[in-house]
């Protein structure tokens, strides 16, 4: 009896291809690309809290400041050509983008094929955590350094209120920033004082570091003056449920934090908030903004210096407080054709190009803690 042979090659299905096509992987791609985006879009919290605007054709883009003008009483008879003052007075602010930021990995085929696990996927999301990061690191130090700045528009006899920094607790001892009462006061005082310089209600936020968030959140109930119809789960995940006089919080280890980034372990004092490393931390936790500024290359704006952020300790702004300018908006780039080929493997590259700094300093509100408010270097008014 003949046996009839059977071709594989044309009835072999073969998942990774688009519609049957050569390119038996032409799928797979798409799955690190909505990964990256997973990881960089659960990350990144400040994108969304401040003045995103994407920049074509530019290496910078200009936000114009307008202040305020006076209103008189109309004479009979006299012409109305403006007010003698010139009011209001226009002011600018120039955001430049900083040099490409990016974050590869090289994906070594045989690698691929023997590992047990979805390898790009998981590439991706480390590509996707570090750029966003780095994108939201930037953003707060701006918003910091906002909170110590006067405002542009420094005509005489309008001089626009600049930012505010408000001291956390009233002693000189860096523990006070995990203080709940004095957390939650300093939020009214710092609702207060824009309120008063004129920011709008509308998109206030606050971020803390999680110890800072998860000390407020204990009180919850005992002192009424948080959101308390938000509880279990949804109070627990800092992604803006709690409020504080309409400011809403969120957590975050990218914020400057007594001159690191997000939390600090050691002895207390007036720079330390003296809380125990609970071991095995790890480099990337608390990472020392030292470190960070040491390599300035490719920074293109100011961000300030690790000096400048040692008694920081919290961020209240409204959305006008700080801008981000984006050339390139975070996506993936994959090598292929022949470079697959010479070197056997993929580069996976996720990339950005953004510049960020502050607007509007009235909007910009630092929490400090451990040092007089004066001692820190606070705005001029």
């Amino acid at each position: 009896m003949a046996h009839q042979s059977t071709d594989l090659t044309t009835s072999l299905t073969r998942p990774g291809a688009d519609n049957g096509g050569d390119d038996a992987r032409a799928l797979y791609l798409k799955l690190f690309s909505g990964e990256m985006f997973k990881g960089f879009q659960y990350n990144a919290i400040a994108r969304d809290l401040v003045m995103k605007r994407t920049l074509k054709n530019g290496k910078s883009m200009q936000f114009i400041y307008t202040g305020r003008t006076t209103a008189e009483f109309h004479t009979p008879g006299n012409a109305i050509l403006g007010n003698s003052d010139g009011a209001p007075p226009v002011a600018e602010k120039t955001i430049t983008v900083d040099d490409l930021l990016i974050s590869s990995a090289f994906v070594y085929d045989l690698d691929e094929t023997l590992a047990h696990y979805e390898l790009r996927g998981e590439i991706s999301k480390k590509i996707g955590y570090a750029l966003a990061q780095k994108y939201d690191r930037l953003i707060f130090r701006a918003i910091a350094r906002g909170a110590r700045a006067a405002s542009p528009v420094t005509k005489t006899n309008f001089v626009e209120p600049g930012g505010t920094q408000i001291r956390v607790g009233t002693n000189d001892q860096a523990s006070d920033a995990y203080n709940a009462q004095s957390l939650t006061t300093a939020f009214f005082d710092a609702a207060a004082a824009m309120d008063e310089k004129g920011v709008s209600t509308e998109g206030r936020v606050g971020v803390l570091n999680p110890r800072q968030y998860y000390a407020l959140i204990q009180e919850v109930g005992n002192n009424g003056l948080i959101n308390r119809d938000e509880q279990g789960g949804a109070l627990q995940s800092g992604q803006g449920i709690v409020e504080i006089a309409g400011i809403k919080i969120y957590k975050s280890m990218n914020i400057p934090f007594f001159g690191s980034y997000g939390t600090l372990y050691g002895t207390g004092s007036a720079t330390n908030p003296g809380i125990t490393d609970p071991g095995n931390t790890g480099s990337f936790v608390g990472e020392d903004m030292e470190n960070a500024d040491a390599d300035q290359t490719g920074i293109n704006n100011e961000y300030g210096t690790d000096g400048e952020f040692a008694n920081s300790c919290g961020l209240i702004f409204q959305r006008e407080g700080a801008g981000c300018v984006e050339a390139i908006g975070p996506q993936v780039q994959v090598t292929s054709g022949d470079v697959s080929v010479v070197y056997q493997g993929d580069v996976i590259l996720g990339r950005l190009a953004m510049g960020a700094d502050y607007l509007n300093p009235a909007a910009c509100v630092e929490l400090v803690a451990g040092a007089d408010t004066g001692s820190t270097g606070n705005a001029a008014f």
